[in-house]
């Protein structure tokens, strides 16, 4: 019974993308009502704390979509296939985030704290989606945002990160050490005024 709701679905995909192709505006109507919630889920879970970038960044997932249609096969489901351009969006997001920031080089003596990557890492698992990790990630330089999001959201590697940014891979691990003291930092300034 299963089977044959995955090759309906398959079907139905096929056809939704064949009316779309053709113009028809009900069915273009019918893909964004399906899909819009579970790509807005996806990129907003990706975006924390920037809610404030969801809806245009899910705007261009549908445009690229939709620009791109031609190209859909039918090799895994539509929802697959737009969660996969949700996914190089926010990549891309990212990646354009931290080549614009520029890194300050007098925030190098900043802080007098050593930050341990293992108490930081413990922090953010058990409190990743909690109201005060939001609360600091927010109140960070977006460059240090991003870094910490790739870095223990997306559990990117630094060889990843700096390829995808440009960087050496030494000045990716300068970044996220400044990142985690800062993170750390008013973490636990936020915890002492509550």
């Amino acid at each position: 019974m299963e089977e044959r709701s995955v090759a309906e679905q398959e079907r139905s995909d096929r056809e939704l993308v064949a009316e779309i192709l053709s113009k028809d505006r009900k069915a273009t109507a019918e893909f964004v009502a399906r899909y819009a919630d579970h790509v807005y889920a996806y990129v907003r879970r990706r975006l924390i704390p920037r809610a404030d970038l969801v809806d245009d960044l899910v705007q261009e997932v549908f445009l690229a979509a939709w620009e791109s249609l031609d190209k859909f096969r039918g090799y895994s489901s539509l929802r697959s296939w737009l969660l996969g351009i949700a996914r190089h969006k926010v990549e891309d997001h990212y990646r354009k985030r931290l080549r614009e920031v520029q890194i300050a080089d007098e925030e190098e003596g900043m802080g007098s704290e050593p930050v341990s990557a293992h108490d930081l890492e413990e922090a953010l698992a058990e409190r990743q989606a909690g109201e005060l990790t939001r609360e600091v990630l927010s109140s960070l330089p977006e460059t240090y945002t991003v870094v910490l999001l790739w870095r223990y959201w997306e559990n990117r590697s630094l060889r990843d990160i700096a390829v995808q940014t440009g960087r050496t891979e030494k000045a990716i691990e300068r970044l996220l050490a400044r990142a985690r003291q800062q993170f750390k930092k008013r973490w636990y300034e936020q915890q002492s005024s509550k």
